[in-house]
């Protein structure tokens, strides 16, 4: 084959003309792109401790943990945004985005909305994981929960136990499943986080909003956290269903109301916080990051799926 190669004798200007015919296509290419994603006037991020970047470094805006290389802030430099506003805070709630947050009586945040003004052209808003939680530290006092039943029973499912309740029946001599907690509480947030899109579609009627859901934070299979991760194996698969379950809310609430859905979930599977390479940190991070939130890599992860969701 390569004698043959040889043997053939194209003409120098055949090739000249090959070469500018496939730069002019580079160039097309190029060029749509830059007009399928043109640089925003005003980019607002909105969102919790994810979208802000928790731990990162650099961080700023005391203990809303906020990082200068979040996703956010990734993306903005992408698209070279003409303005940036970064008002993401960690612990915050959808009522964050309508309500002053306190941490300890010490107000850390504004009413997010208050950022989106009537130039804003993108809006990123990343929400709805602290929701789950009861208290002002939000999903952390779930994951509290976990960990601490874990160091009574590590070969059971006291995680799953504390939430998901069932009954045993009589009738069928059988154990029935019935409510969970946490997904009553997803089902409980979806209206809310609605009313939340609804009003940030008021403020800013010209502006694409994406809402962004949450990374790959554990695996599917417990089997590769155990000694990895202070969570009970079987309490993994659990675990992993509820992200599951708020990843297709937070989806189907963007659907219902305008905002386009970005995944990261998909990105970000096998680089979990049990996983050898891990774009999502442990208890015990191994990089600058709070615990089972992303490192700088997975920030740039879910920074990559927001431009690939606007393109």
């Amino acid at each position: 084959m390569l004698r043959r190669a040889r043997n053939l004798r194209a003409p120098r200007n055949s090739a000249l003309l090959g070469a500018a015919a496939l730069g002019a296509v580079l160039a097309l290419t190029a060029t749509s792109a830059q007009a399928a994603t043109p640089a925003p006037r005003h980019y607002v991020a909105l969102g919790d401790s994810y979208a802000a970047g928790a731990g990162v470094p650099n961080q700023s805006a005391g203990l809303c943990l906020r990082s200068d290389r979040n996703y956010g802030h990734l993306v903005a430099a992408a698209l070279n945004a003409a303005a940036y506003t970064d008002v993401t805070c960690a612990a915050a709630k959808v009522k964050s985005l309508t309500q002053a947050q306190y941490d300890a009586f010490i107000r850390v945040n504004d009413p997010q909305l208050d950022a989106v003004t009537g130039d804003a052209d993108l809006i990123t808003l990343g929400i709805g994981g602290n929701d789950l939680g009861l208290s002002d530290i939000g999903i952390g006092d779930v994951i509290a929960t976990c960990i601490a039943g874990a160091v009574v029973n590590p070969l059971g499912t006291p995680c799953k136990d504390v939430y998901h309740h069932g009954y045993w029946d009589w009738s069928s001599w059988s154990w029935q499943y019935g409510n969970d907690d946490l997904a009553d509480r997803i089902d409980a947030t979806a209206p809310r986080l609605a009313d939340a899109l609804q009003r940030i579609r008021a403020k800013a009627p010209k502006a694409r909003i994406l809402l962004v859901g949450y990374p790959s934070v554990l695996p599917s299979d417990g089997a590769s956290c155990v000694f990895r991760q202070p969570i009970a194996p079987r309490d993994i698969p659990y675990l992993y269903g509820v992200l599951g379950e708020l990843n297709a809310m937070l989806k189907s609430t963007a659907a219902a109301n305008g905002a386009t859905y970005v995944d990261t979930a998909t990105p970000t599977a096998g680089h979990d916080a049990c996983s050898d390479d891990r774009w999502i940190e442990g208890a015990l991070p191994g990089s600058p990051a709070v615990p089972f939130h992303p490192n700088a890599t997975g920030e740039r992860a879910m920074a990559d799926a927001v431009l690939k969701a606007l393109k």
